[in-house]
This record gives C-alpha cells, structure tokens and sequence, in this order.
C-alpha cells in the first residue's frame, strides 16, 4: 500500500511540474508574441524622407544637411541646444554647494580624465561640428549633427581627432534620405565604447549589443523583441530618460523597469518575490 501511495504521489508531482512548465511556457511564447507584435512598428520611420525635394540636392558638407533639418523642424534645435546630449553637463545639487552644472564639460572622472586639451578627439562622441581647444559655439545651430543619432543607414561614422566632423567620404544624401528614430547603432557607437574602449566603462554595455543574442540581452534579443535603446530610454523635446544605473541626486530624468513590467512580471510567484529587497535595476 505505501509502495502505492508513494508512486501515485510521484506520479501526481510529475504531473504538476509539467503543467507548470508547459503554462510558464506558454505565458511566455504569448507575452513575446505581442511585444514582438508591439514594438517593431515603433522603429519605422514615419515618414519617407527620400520624397523631400529638399533632401535629393547634392550635399558637400553634413551642416548642409543639418540646415535643411532645422528647416522644417524648426523647434528641434533649440530642444538639443538645451539638452545634457548636447551642453555635456547637466544640474545637479552638491550638498554645501546647492544646484551646479557638473559633466563632461568641466568635470574629471577615473576614465577619460577630462576633454580639456582633448576637444578634437573627444567630440567624436559629441553630437555636434567645429569643437576644439578654443571650444564650440553651443548656440549655433548649425553645429548640430542630426545623422549621429537619426542616420538609419548604419553607414555614419565620425572622423578622428576632427572635432565632431563625420567621415567626409561619407554619401550624405543616401544617409539624409533614410533618417529615422536612433538605433541600437547610434546610441552605441558611443555608449558602447565609453571610457575610451569597447566595454570599458559601464561593463555592461559593449558592442556585442549592437545585434545581441538572448543570452546577452533578452531585451534586445534580434530574434526576441528586438528592442531599441530608445524604448525605455524614452524621450521627450530631445531630452532622454534615465543617465545611467547610478542615482541622480535630483532623481530627474530617470527611467524605470516598472516603466514597462507590473511589480509581478514572472508567471512564478517566487521569482517576484525578489523585487521586495533588490532594486530591479541590481
């Protein structure tokens, strides 16, 4: 009889635990279903720039292009002249001291120093034209690179020790044409390489993240839901939320998990019990 009991009692855990795993795995083939379905029609263009007549004359320098951009978006440069992207710094409150612009601008850190006698190099991750020693006029417009971040071609690339200007070589009308919202590629031929190499600063952040497997990101998984940057690093007049893991003091701009998932994203209860002691970004 125990001997019974005991295999009917296997044999019912065996039955749960599949049921289980089969609902788990269903859950999560349906939720990847409609965030597959959800977030590619994010990442067309809305408009097709190539029908512009004003895009298909032949460009001999990117601030050509940046005139026609600001042409007709016409309240986009002032929005990225007042931006962190674009001023390199940023308000912050220093206790003793009060509010203060702190960035890349005048501040030193442990990666790449400072800009200051570096201005022609560094400003290959600058989104603007024309930095050196005697610095960049931050209010003319014209100085905005636009392509960095909207060029949808992956073809863009800035020169070296040029002081933000791009690859003159570069077919500028092709790249103007095809703009669109930033790609993992445009955000990542900066942030993946900050610090001054591949993987260097952030150690989470490496050029593996431009087309990442699963196993790397399960969020921007290109046979997953294929997430760009920009999904949950929204943004709003060319300001984008969330700096980096660690915390404003002024908590401003930040972006949250909780932005996309319920405090119960797991279809196992167990797993989100986690959340009640570990901050989700840890």
């Amino acid at each position: 009889m125990k001997k019974i009991i005991g295999s009917l009692g296997v044999l019912v855990l065996v039955i749960v635990v599949a049921i289980g795993t089969l609902t788990t795995h269903n859950v999560s083939e349906n939720t990847l279903d409609k965030l597959r379905e959800k977030y590619p029609e994010k990442h067309i263009p809305s408009v097709d720039h190539s029908k512009f007549p004003q895009l298909q004359k032949k460009f001999s320098s990117p601030r050509e292009v940046t005139a026609e951009c600001i042409a007709c978006h016409n309240k986009s440069a002032e929005q990225v002249m007042h931006s962190n992207h674009w001023n390199w710094e940023r308000e912050e409150y220093i206790e003793g001291r009060g509010i203060v612009s702190i960035g890349k601008k005048n501040a030193m850190n442990n990666f790449c120093i400072g800009t200051q006698g570096n201005e022609k190099s560094c400003a290959k991750c600058h989104i603007g034209y024309g930095m050196d020693e005697k610095g960049l006029s931050f209010t003319d417009a014209n100085n905005i690179d636009c392509l960095v971040c909207h060029d949808n071609t992956e073809t863009y690339a800035k020169a070296s020790n040029q002081g933000g200007a791009p690859v003159m070589t570069l077919d500028f009308n092709k790249i103007a044409e095809n703009v669109g919202p930033p790609k993992r590629t445009n955000c990542g031929v900066c942030h993946f390489f900050g610090g001054g190499g591949d993987n260097v600063k952030h150690g989470d952040l490496s050029s593996l993240m431009f087309y990442p497997t699963n196993e790397i990101d399960v969020h921007m998984d290109a046979d997953g839901v294929d997430l760009q940057c920009v999904d949950c690093h929204t943004t709003e007049q060319h300001t984008i939320a969330g700096k980096m893991y660690s915390l404003s003091s002024m908590n401003h701009n930040r972006a949250f998990c909780e932005d996309c998932h319920t405090s119960t994203p797991h279809s196992k209860e167990i797993l989100n019990e986690h959340t009640l002691k570990v901050a989700c970004q840890t």
